[in-house]
């Protein structure tokens, strides 16, 4: 008999990311976010896909929380690419707590808008017909006269409530309800009104600490299963399980000027190449494999966080085996290998060493070595590639710099009180700034008409919009900032670069010197490399000037 694993998994909170907290904490903001979708127009990639209605439209934080959920979650998606400085998983997790937070608020204005807005239907229906001709009227920006024509909707509906109340048009029984249908759905606003204040309150606050560098944690109850027979909280544990791994893949893809899915375009290249011949006093050199080679270049990066000189040892670096596949520029979409060589998502440490071991020369997939740093709290991620290539008897090491830039500001903005400026009353020429409501009635009728709709988010998506995300999608590199917009990123992925190239270059000296083959060639030419890093400056190198 199979036993459930009834591990508390994502309900556990998950805050120690180590170096990849500030860009976690950032990009798991969004999904607490209560602007405007608009805001999310200006994120690179980010297509909205309009809805049918505006009074069914999403807040920013809405939008996010379900284009990612769908994104990551889905049994059906499509591969994603790793997020390298990112915990994914976690950026996941604080989108569905998100949705959790508004889904308790969604139950409550559900019971509200039944007793207060199904019960008195025709008033509620002259209400929203109001406030859809508000919206509607405003979706064009030129105007103070759609702002005007919006609020002359809302006094019609006003005058409407009070001509039923004074003097109903039937009389009998009736009457009573005519007089109350239009005044009932306002005692329903002024309670919905409360429940959402204080839900975006909650949702400020978890905005705020996570932008502010406060841990917050994110839990997830319906990722726990509850007994055998909760399916959907296993599922739902089964897909975080799924991202998680996935996140751990080694196949990579390679993408024209693009580079390197994941880790951005390269801004470096080192080329040693010279021909293989015997040492002086040898009539031949001992054979050896490209992949014995490449187990040399990663025990000796590994030292690399030691020095002679106090505190003078690089930060720990992650070091791993890639197989980098080569896809179109344009793909949307990205594919992984199968069969025996695959572990899920991870290709096996036996067929990679065949790949480092085979003639690819013409052919794919290719071999690499990844060094990888996770600097600025996850601003900065840098990353070193290494290829090893043997055609005839020249060996060639080629060390690529690629480097991830901070995440756009966007991500990083905090909570701001609303505001406007308006003119002084006895001093027209001059401005003041007054405090806007942190709801506005807008705000209470859109949340209260989405709320019944709640467990359907397939007919909320269909009715109010939804967001597309870039593909293929990479929850990190998508909206990154150039790294070398900022001095000291850029200056620490430059000058990382040299003692990893050294050491490379060192650990292929001492790995040619063992196998008797000359080294006098290979000094020179990493003798001339040192000189050149000495001026080393970022440049276009997938971009080639060949017309």
């Amino acid at each position: 008999m199979s036993t459930l694993d009834m591990t508390p998994g994502a309900q556990i909170p998950r805050t120690d990311v180590g170096n990849q907290t500030a860009v976690t904490q950032a990009l798991s903001s969004a999904a607490y976010r209560t602007g405007e979708y608009k805001e999310l127009e200006g994120l690179a990639g980010v297509k909205w896909k309009p809805g049918r209605s505006e009074l069914f439209r999403p807040s920013a934080g809405e939008a996010f929380s379900r284009a990612l959920i769908d994104r990551t979650l889905s049994a059906k998606r499509l591969p994603l690419v790793p997020s390298f400085g990112t915990d994914a998983r976690m950026v996941v997790e604080h989108c569905l707590a998100a949705q959790d937070l508004r889904d308790a608020r969604d139950r409550q204005l559900s019971l509200i808008t039944l007793v207060f807005g199904i019960a008195f239907l025709p008033g509620a229906l002259i209400w929203l017909a109001a406030y859809q001709a508000k919206a509607w009227l405003g979706r064009n920006r030129s105007a103070a006269r759609d702002g005007f024509y919006g609020t002359l909707a809302l006094l019609l509906a006003c005058g409407l409530a009070l001509l039923f109340a004074l003097r109903p048009p039937v009389s009998g029984p009736w009457s009573l309800y005519v007089r109350v249908m239009m005044l009932a759905p306002v005692a329903g606003w002024l309670l919905a009104k409360r429940i959402v204040v204080r839900s975006v309150l909650a949702q400020r606050a978890r905005w705020g600490d996570l932008v502010g560098g406060n841990p917050v944690a994110a839990t997830v109850p319906k990722a726990v299963p509850r007994d055998h027979l909760d399916k959907q909280a296993v599922d739902l544990k089964a897909a975080l399980d799924r991202l998680g791994a996935e996140q751990e893949t080694n196949i990579h893809h390679y993408a024209g000027s693009k580079g390197i899915l994941g880790v951005g375009a390269r801004w470096g290249d080192w080329g040693l190449r010279e021909d293989l011949r015997p040492a002086e006093g040898h009539e031949d050199f001992r054979v050896f494999h490209t992949a014995d080679l490449t187990r040399r270049i990663i025990e000796r990066l590994g030292r690399l966080t030691s020095s002679e000189v106090p505190n003078g040892g690089m930060p720990k670096a992650t070091i791993t085996q890639w197989v980098v596949q080569d896809i179109p520029e344009g793909a949307d979409e990205i594919g992984r290998p199968g069969g025996a060589d695959m572990d899920q998502f991870r290709m096996r440490d036996f067929a990679v060493q065949e790949v480092a071991n085979r003639q690819t020369f013409g052919s794919d997939p290719r071999h690499r070595i990844a060094i990888q740093y996770v600097l600025h709290k996850g601003q900065l991620v840098t990353t070193m590639l290494v290829e090893v290539v043997v055609l005839h008897n020249n060996l060639q090491v080629h060390v690529t710099g690629h480097a991830l830039g901070p995440l756009v500001p966007w991500f990083g903005a905090k909570p701001k009180p609303k505001e406007k400026d308006i003119p002084k009353t006895f001093r027209r020429w001059e401005n003041q700034t007054v405090q806007l409501p942190l709801v506005d009635d807008d705000e209470v009728v859109r949340q209260a008409v989405r709320a019944p709709f709640h467990r359907m988010p397939t007919l909320l998506t269909f009715l109010g919009g939804s967001i597309g995300l870039p593909e293929p999608f990479c929850m990190r590199q998508a909206w990154t900032d150039p790294t070398w917009a900022s001095r000291f990123k850029s200056d620490d992925a430059i000058y990382a670069s040299t003692p990893v190239v050294n050491t490379i270059h060192a650990s292929v000296l001492e790995f040619l010197a063992e196998h008797d083959i000359s080294i006098e060639r290979f000094t020179n030419r990493s003798n001339i490399l040192k000189s050149e890093m000495q001026g080393s400056r970022p440049y276009r190198v997938d971009k080639y000037d060949a017309g």
